[in-house]
């Protein structure tokens, strides 16, 4: 069956295989770790420079600004950003003239999300250089530039803003943005504790007006196909939280519905089925549309929520143990141990650093200057993608890790996709 598949979603360029840890040889049908995102690459990224300063995206059909040097003066630096409100203002109502056409527009977050790959690693915001390092984008078609440091940033302040806010009673609004230096999804706060509005980078895009727009239609067999995509998912989910090897295990043993080639999706086919109009602070419901249904959980709160899900790609990090994370999409809170400010329009820091997890090294952001206890809070919003170790005991991060507290679940849930053509 042939659709019109307006939302092609782009492969995330990992070719890389893993293990809990390692890079590991290819493993072949039936052996430990087969069915991650290297088994299944999807549709290659593939990128036209039209040689204006324009790229067109041949996935996709978008066309997006090449360089994130705005001003022009040859260089990708702090002058380059702005505060959320002055990009809005600039290019809020979209019909912005660049180059030679006059309708480009600020993006969705599945509009910006479509240009991340995951042949990235994750860096050290410690770092003092970027020799050798790899972002999120594909860095030989877009000019891009790690964080300024020469202006006090860190290598990883390249938060890229979107028009997806949201809104929650916990923390002010927030912006999703995509970080093509660490490779994650979160909701940004509009102003830094102490230091006035967080600016943002970003690229404009013109063309496909539809993409990111999802077309579900249900089976009445227990299972959704997006005709926009061409991908069918379960209804279901699996109903209970796994390590991500038993994932893959899980993922490509399922028989369901006559079909016996359902996987777990990639981190872009996931993130693909967020609906960032639905959340628990929103609606009181998963950010997913109704025909999906999902377990309720109960969060480190406390609270009813909804789980994070597994993908199939590893958040690849520098470092002799490279693949101990991979990343999942949280379509429930966002939970982090931390300290609200919502006067200042984002989570407070929280003091101290509870023991480092196996994954990538938490963020160290500057302190706030709060003395309110930590508790846990919806501190990135529903529709974040985030990474969990991929192995390990949650217990040993009751607390959270990192400034932000972010909880580690370890044992997240399952939603299984396959294409249908």
């Amino acid at each position: 069956m042939a659709f019109a598949q307006n939302y092609p979603i782009v492969g995330t360029n990992q070719s890389t295989f893993y293990d809990n840890q390692h890079e590991i040889k290819a493993p072949s049908e039936g052996e430990p770790f087969y069915g991650q995102n290297a088994n299944y690459p999807g549709n290659v990224p593939s990128y036209t420079d039209n040689g204006d300063g324009t790229v067109t995206d041949k996935v996709t059909g978008l066309m997006w600004q090449q360089s994130f040097d705005h001003n022009g003066d040859g260089k990708i630096n702090v002058d380059d950003k702005l505060t959320y409100n002055a990009i809005l203002e600039k290019f809020g109502d979209g019909g912005v003239t660049f180059g030679s056409y006059d309708d480009w527009r600020l993006p969705t977050i599945k509009e910006m999300y479509s240009l991340i790959v995951f042949s990235g690693r994750d860096t050290s915001p410690e770092n003092k250089s970027t020799e050798g390092h790899t972002p999120f984008i594909d860095n030989a078609i877009f000019e891009f530039a790690y964080g300024d440091l020469n202006a006090g940033e860190r290598l990883i302040d390249m938060q890229c803003a979107t028009t997806t806010v949201y809104v929650s009673k916990e923390v002010s609004s927030m912006v999703f943005g995509v970080n093509f230096a660490d490779g994650r999804i979160k909701g940004y706060g509009l102003g830094m504790p102490g230091r006035g509005d967080k600016t943002f980078n970003y690229l404009l895009v013109r063309g496909n007006t539809s993409y990111g727009s999802n077309d579900f239609v249900d089976n009445t067999d227990g299972t959704i196909t997006d005709e926009a995509t061409g991908l069918m998912w379960m209804q279901d989910d699996n109903g209970k939280g796994l390590d991500w090897e038993h994932t893959l295990i899980y993922a490509e043993g399922k028989e369901f519905a006559g079909y016996s080639d359902w996987r777990l999706p990639d981190a872009k086919e996931l993130q693909s089925i967020v609906d960032y109009e639905r959340s628990p602070a929103t609606t009181n419901s998963a950010a997913i549309d109704p025909l999906f249904n999902c377990t309720q959980i109960t969060n480190e709160a406390g609270e009813v929520d909804y789980p994070w899900y597994w993908s199939s790609t590893t958040h690849a990090r520098e470092g002799k143990i490279s693949g101990s994370a991979a990343i999942y999409v949280a379509f429930g809170k966002s939970m982090g141990n931390m300290p609200s400010r919502p006067s200042e329009g984002m989570p407070g820091m929280k003091r101290g650093a509870s023991k480092r997890p196996s994954g990538p090294p938490p963020r160290r952001l500057e302190e706030s200057s709060t003395n309110e206890t930590p508790s846990w809070i919806d501190v990135h919003g529903a529709g974040s993608q985030r990474s969990d170790p991929k192995s390990g005991n949650p217990s040993d991060f009751a607390d959270g890790h990192g400034p932000q507290g972010d909880a580690v679940r370890v044992f997240n849930y399952v939603r299984l996709v396959r294409n249908v053509n």
